[in-house]
């Protein structure tokens, strides 16, 4: 895209007009999309294709993580859908396209305002509208209708918007980490029945001498297992104690719990009424002294 021209110091006015006029046609003749993505788009009957083919022709790869090209392709697509909607041809579809971009373009790059983007688009429209005089007949793609529907169109769209597209443009953001590597080291297995030590814990030598059963210990506990006489490898459940609750029914149970419960009661009620009786008499005693007294 072609930056704006400077004007030298010293230009007449006559120079300094001639210098945009040129510059506005040298903007106008550059191809934004060539005729042959054109005419791909058209083909496309809905506008999930051109959306589609258009990230493609703008190399737009990382639209699902990427807002900044997500706005911009939504910006296209919807002027070129516009564009299909008021059915301009060809040429049309052309000078068109490269308006939408040289507006960004002098957003981004120039960081133009709101007033000089409109008072640009008022030159180039200048141009490429109606124009009675016969000086570059061909930039004349669009009549008063049309030319008045593209002025209404961007001021419903970018220049309604225009301090968000300065805000994408200029205002830095934060990156959101959306995943992030870790290196996990798997843990070897190990040839005995026990894992191998930790590194930071004990030495090899240390485990293999204190830790570490002996084969040969237990080789020989097995071979003196197999050895064993038919008295030593005796059941455990013949030599042990019976159960001292064997023969009892729940009923024997109950009616040994229901003593034992009684007799603790007893008790318990016999050494209350010992200590309430002593109680009885010290009140007494008091209540005898202060009818004395």
């Amino acid at each position: 895209m072609t930056p704006a021209v400077v004007t030298p110091a010293g230009s007449t006015p006559d120079s300094e007009k001639n210098t945009e006029l040129q510059e506005n046609e040298k903007i106008l003749s550059s191809e934004f999309l060539s005729i042959e993505q054109i005419t791909e788009l058209l083909d496309e009957p809905d506008v999930d294709g051109i959306q589609e083919k258009m990230s493609v022709f703008l190399n737009f790869k990382n639209l699902q993580t990427c807002l900044r090209d997500a706005i911009l392709l939504d910006y296209y697509v919807s002027g070129f859908f516009w564009a299909k909607e008021m059915d301009f041809s060809i040429d049309q579809y052309s000078k068109f396209m490269s308006l939408l971009n040289m507006l960004l373009h002098n957003l981004q790059t120039l960081h133009m305002s709101l007033e000089d983007s409109i008072k640009w688009l008022g030159e180039v429209m200048a141009e490429i509208g109606p124009n009675r005089s016969q000086k570059n007949e061909d930039l004349h793609v669009f009549d008063v209708k049309e030319a008045n529907a593209i002025i209404d169109y961007l001021k419903i769209s970018l220049f309604q918007h225009y301090r968000l597209y300065e805000f994408m443009f200029y205002s830095t953001r934060e990156e959101i980490v959306i995943g992030t590597a870790q290196t996990i080291e798997v843990v070897k297995p190990a040839d005995h029945p026990f894992p191998a030590p930790l590194e930071e814990g004990i030495s090899l030598d240390i485990y293999s001498t204190f830790i570490e059963p002996s084969p040969t210990l237990e080789g020989e506990k097995k071979v003196l297992d197999q050895e064993q006489s038919p008295q030593e490898s005796q059941p455990e459940s013949e030599t042990a104690e019976e159960d001292p609750l064997v023969g009892f029914t729940i009923d024997d149970v109950k009616s040994a719990l229901a003593r034992v419960t009684d007799e603790v009661l007893l008790s318990i009620q016999k050494e209350i009424n010992e200590k309430l009786q002593v109680q009885e008499e010290a009140f007494s005693a008091r209540i005898e002294k202060l009818k004395k007294a």
